[in-house]
């Protein structure tokens, strides 16, 4: 079964490029290729993605400003950010907002089908400066919050800590040599815990809370 990828960016080039490595790809389909988000629910209800490739800064209606009302709109879909290196407060404003993952804009070919089959799979991809620059601002804004206390077990702590990282449940089975089955179930009860209902609002309730 193909995943269903819709694209929206407003650079010409680069959302058409992205367009033919997408639909030409084994195991993937572009369904639709946006220069904007005008007609944001319209294009979704129309093209039905599975993931949603999403520029973080357009004229108009901003990517940060598209996910929120995806995910009101459209829960079930995974949104894929592409950003650029110095994008701070964009990039944790779209954590915020709902977005599963982030990639550069220079990602290689490959990496873009990887971060998208792995966002499709329940995966939370970053490139590693994407999440690098998310830690750090985990670790200013847990100075200046209220700390919450929440009885997570150390173990899921260090799953949540994963989350954040932007870790996929086969990296984090791997890292902690346990089944995925056994993350899955240790996710659900951080979930009932911490009384969310997505990997996004865990991490941002995490870093509003300083949990870690």
């Amino acid at each position: 079964m193909n995943i269903k990828v819709a694209i929206f960016e407003d650079n010409r080039n680069l959302r058409e490029g992205l367009f033919q490595l997408i639909d030409g790809s084994d195991g993937f389909r572009c369904v639709g290729a946006f220069p904007n988000c005008d007609r944001l629910i319209q294009n979704i209800k129309e093209s039905k993605p599975d993931v949603v490739l999403m520029d973080i800064e357009m004229p108009g209606l901003s990517g940060i400003e598209a996910i929120k009302i995806l995910k009101e709109n459209f829960p079930e879909i995974k949104v894929l950010m592409e950003t650029i290196f110095e994008d701070n407060n964009k990039i944790f404003d779209s954590i915020c907002n709902g977005a599963e993952g982030y990639i550069l804009k220079n990602t290689p070919p490959v990496l873009i089908l990887s971060a998208i089959k792995d966002i499709y799979e329940g995966g939370a991809p970053m490139t590693p400066s994407v999440a690098s620059k998310v830690l750090k601002m985990f670790k200013k804004n847990s100075t200046s919050t209220t700390k919450e206390e929440v009885d997570l077990t150390e173990r899921e702590k260090e799953i949540l800590k994963s989350l954040i990282e932007g870790m996929s449940y086969k990296m984090i089975a791997a890292t902690y040599f346990i089944s995925i089955d056994t993350v899955s179930g240790h996710i659900k009860n951080i979930y009932k815990k911490l009384q969310v209902h997505s990997k996004s609002e865990a991490v941002v309730k995490a870093i509003k809370s300083r949990l870690i």
